[in-house]
């Protein structure tokens, strides 16, 4: 059961949640943060499922800030919050409230957040799609120890990256990064045994994807070399490869699900490497609440070359 709450306050959503929270027989002690997603209409059912997913795992309060899009009902009308509610049982583990901000509130939704945050734990800000700039700026992402965002939702995902780096502030992360950490762990035991100089490196990825910058970055700073990019039709990162004079290295991922390990010598191992679902993604980043440092090199490596 969902409690929708009509032109009300902050104060309302609490006692609302805390009402909620009450019927089910549920505590708020278990939760760990509290996660705030900046999302539209359009996207709001998807990103709350996917949190709630993740909520399974990290037990945490879920506030969706939804700036209704302006019509000429709602342009110049006086602020006005809607909410809708759930608890427990009903939303599963945790509890979320969905806040619709519109007229004048649109522009001071961190107004609305700032009461409803759990007290004495970490907040995360997730932007789905559209993210600000400088997202530690940012009204709600400066109440934030995590911010993360999604260059691959951007319009110019790689463009993005410039943006990303332009904005970063410690403790921004962005899901570009978090889809490489099953490419990395795999690189990582490929590249564990010792292998002479390297002479060419190569990541194979989909036009546009931004994945593929970062992790050219990543292996450029492991491998003290240079990296190329090679354009292929995808899914998504399709292969990376490394030679020196004795040993090839190549992982190959046509399918965005399973990839073929070759290296010089060695039989041919297959390797699960499928392309997470954005809950799964969530839940990685949930994992760590400090900033990234490793992230935030190859960033820089990936847009300033």
């Amino acid at each position: 059961m969902t409690l929708e709450l009509k032109d009300v306050s902050a104060a309302d959503v609490s006692a609302g949640i805390a009402a909620e929270r009450r019927r089910v027989g549920a505590s708020a002690s278990g939760s760990v943060l509290t996660l705030v997603i900046v999302t539209d209409e359009v996207g709001v059912r998807e990103a709350m499922r996917a949190a709630e997913a993740t909520a399974r795992v990290h037990p945490m309060r879920i506030l969706a800030v939804v700036p209704v899009a302006a019509d000429s009902a709602t342009t110049g009308r006086s602020p006005r919050l809607d909410a809708a509610v759930s608890t427990g049982g009903d939303g599963g583990p945790g509890e979320s409230a969905i806040l619709y901000v519109s007229g004048t509130l649109r522009r001071h939704a961190a107004s609305v957040v700032t009461p409803l945050l759990l007290p004495d734990t970490p907040v995360v800000a997730w932007w789905p799609t559209a993210a600000p700039s400088v997202p530690c700026d940012d009204p709600i992402g400066s109440l934030a120890n995590r911010r993360i965002t999604d260059a691959a939702t951007s319009r110019v995902p790689r463009r993005a990256l410039r943006t990303r780096l332009t904005g970063y502030c410690p403790g921004d992360t962005d899901l570009a990064w978090t889809r490489l950490t099953p490419w990395r762990s795999c690189l990582a035991a490929a590249l564990d045994e010792p292998v002479d100089r390297v002479i060419e490196a190569y990541v194979e990825v989909e036009a546009g994807n931004p994945s593929g910058p970062l992790l050219a970055a990543w292996l450029r700073r492991r491998l003290r070399t240079s990296v190329d990019l090679r354009v292929t039709r995808g899914p998504g990162i399709t292969g990376v490869g490394v030679s020196t004079r004795h040993t090839q290295i190549r992982v190959h991922r046509p399918d965005g699900r399973r990839a073929r390990l070759t290296r010089t010598d060695q039989p041919l191992r297959t390797v699960s490497l499928p392309r997470r679902k954005i809950g799964e993604l969530l839940a990685e980043e949930l994992r760590r609440l400090d900033p990234d440092p490793v992230y935030a090199d190859a960033l820089r490596l990936a847009v300033q070359g």
